[in-house]
């Protein structure tokens, strides 16, 4: 799940989604969507002080490949074990890497989210001397999902990298409509600015708790919020901080370049009272 001055650029990288050097969707195989999921292909990338690196021209956006400079993300299955996530990450000997650089706190950060981006997770698994990544995951639905390896081996550079997989049972998709307001455990956040397709876009995330705003935000991974936005249909994957020197609240500021109109799924976690909650939004670009 990789402090950053703020979002910046994407490519649309439609082209070379065929390109060499890159394994599309899993490692594992691919996994259908379920009935009612699109998989879009145009692409989305962004850049977070190591989070995802910039994506210049001829970069495939993050998280759509499973595979990139050699490294490939392969899960243990197409179907993790009941309350538990294990994966291993490869290198370009073939090997299990096991040295990682630390990025913001953590060698690792794994994103879970079904592919309608309902049953949203971040987690930090654990690695073993084998160079098995696990942590204990209990997923809310039966579908398809996507998972979202964020790291940066050491002697390589930061990269995020893709993998399907699926779980059993009666699927039930979940609609999002447009929102900007999200209420979680008694907190009210909301997000003001808007996504603008080939411009950058200030938005600004205000948190307060019973109407009183909320001044006392916990830095979490060394920072006071990390966004994450999927855009819907391919969840070309962009993680990033907020950008200057930000306060402890009321708000929480990023700056986001799409490249173009679409719909996006924003997630913010942050955290008060030493717990971490996440924040959802659904935006719609204009042009």
């Amino acid at each position: 799940m990789n402090t950053a001055a703020r979002l910046a650029a994407f490519g649309g990288a439609l082209a070379l989604l065929a390109a060499g050097g890159f394994a599309v969707g899993t490692a594992a195989g691919p996994v259908a969507a379920a009935p009612g999921e699109g998989i879009g292909h145009a692409g989305m990338a962004g850049e977070s002080a190591g989070h995802a690196e910039l994506a210049a021209a001829g970069e495939l956006p993050g998280g759509l490949a499973a595979s990139q400079d050699g490294y490939t993300f392969t899960l243990a299955g197409p179907t993790p074990e009941p309350g538990r996530f294990s994966f291993t990450i490869t290198g370009p000997d073939g090997r299990p890497v096991t040295a990682f650089d630390v990025e913001h706190e953590k060698k690792l950060h794994l994103i879970v989210v079904r592919r309608d981006t309902s049953g949203y997770r971040h987690v930090h698994p654990e690695l073993a001397p084998d160079g098995t990544w696990s942590v204990p995951l209990t997923l809310p639905a039966a579908g398809s999902y996507r998972a979202f390896a964020d790291f940066a081996p050491t002697g390589g550079k930061p990269m995020t990298l893709g993998a399907d997989f699926s779980v059993a049972g009666d699927y039930q998709p979940v609609p999002f409509a447009p929102s900007r307001v999200a209420n979680v455990d008694g907190y009210r956040v909301e997000l003001t600015g808007d996504l603008v397709a080939g411009k950058t876009s200030p938005l600004t995330l205000t948190v307060g708790r019973d109407g009183v705003p909320v001044t006392d935000l916990q830095p979490y991974l060394g920072a006071y919020g990390h966004l994450v936005a999927l855009r819907e249909g391919d969840l070309a994957y962009l993680h990033v901080h907020p950008e200057g020197n930000p306060g402890a609240g009321p708000e929480v500021k990023f700056a986001a370049e799409v490249p173009s109109a679409g719909t996006y799924r924003l997630f913010l976690d942050f955290r008060h009272g030493g717990v971490v909650r996440t924040a959802e939004f659904t935006l719609t670009t204009g042009h």
